[in-house]
């Protein structure tokens, strides 16, 4: 027996905005019937995985224990503007000079994850 991922869950103050912006940068659809307020929404990834986004009452802490690579389609520092112009932050610069390593960004609630070269990087 074995399972699968059905949802990545992130807590979060303000679900529908954190899901909107994650759906401007994964470019999966916020779930049709979330809106402002509600105390849960959902993008669904073309993978068929869900990003989970639910209120918590608690503001994020501390380093995240588990986080999201991204592997851009277009070239990864081009990937990195476009997300930091939808919100995100640089956390932790990684990429060097050969061109090799990534960017750890920061979601609009503090949440990091990293942008890894493209495949045509590789």
């Amino acid at each position: 027996m074995t399972s699968v991922v059905y949802n990545i869950a992130i807590d979060c103050a303000d679900p529908y905005a954190l899901a909107t912006f994650w759906s401007a940068a994964t470019g999966d659809p916020l779930n049709v019937d979330d809106h402002p307020g509600d105390p849960v929404a959902v993008v669904t990834m073309k993978n068929g995985v869900n990003l989970y986004f639910a209120q918590v009452p608690e503001p994020k802490a501390g380093k995240n224990g588990l986080h999201l690579c991204l592997r851009p389609t277009e070239r990864r520092d081009e990937e990195v503007d476009r997300l930091l112009a939808l919100g995100a932050t640089l956390h932790n610069d990684r990429r060097d000079p050969d061109g090799t390593g990534w960017a750890v960004l920061t979601d609009p609630e503090g949440n990091e994850f990293c942008v890894l070269r493209s495949t045509s990087e590789l």
